[in-house]
């Protein structure tokens, strides 16, 4: 819930690489899926 958090106050997802340098690009893209899931909102992933 925290990179979410961090989504929805506004950052980018640069600056929330840099707030928690132990995630990469694929974690936050990963977070977003768990949470679009959790929603059961499916969205198109390429």
């Amino acid at each position: 819930s925290d990179v979410l958090d961090l989504f929805a106050a506004g950052l980018t997802a640069e600056q929330i690489l840099e707030e928690m340098p132990d995630l990469e690009a694929n974690d936050l893209q990963a977070a977003l899926l768990y949470a679009s899931r959790k929603l059961n909102h499916p969205v198109l992933v390429p």
